[in-house]
């Protein structure tokens, strides 16, 4: 068995009622396999990014990747114009979405309160 297997039938073992998977490049190359994981052993998972909820994962919240890149791209404007990288400001991301995967949420016996759809930036069926 597998250490991410593994970790999801301990998870469920010492009744976790739920898994919040952190951000990591490691983590996003098997993002399908986690949420496959995440439904098979009856785990809610909310994740940082959308992608995962298009691998069939629950729900994600976290900052918007395109607002993050178009917002980039601002910065490299300065820096060849002459602005100096360390006198540009560092930024937080301003923009976020939330993503819902009613499939996921059916196959885990869950219902998703209509006033948390409404909220949401992307809802797949």
């Amino acid at each position: 068995m597998s250490g991410l297997a593994g970790a999801f039938r301990r998870a469920k073992a010492e009744h976790a009622d739920a898994v919040h998977v952190l951000p990591s490049a490691e983590f996003a190359r098997e993002r399908a396999r986690r949420a496959e994981l995440a439904v098979q052993h009856r785990l809610p998972a909310i994740y940082e990014d959308k992608q995962y909820v298009d691998a069939g994962g629950l729900m994600s919240y976290g900052p918007s990747y395109p607002d993050l890149y178009r917002h980039a791209a601002s910065y490299v404007d300065r820096i060849f114009k002459g602005a100096k990288p360390g006198d540009l400001p560092i930024e937080q991301p301003t923009k976020f979405e939330l993503a819902v995967n009613l499939k996921a949420a059916k196959a885990l016996g869950l219902t998703i309160p209509p006033s948390l759809l409404l909220w949401a930036d992307h809802v797949s069926k």
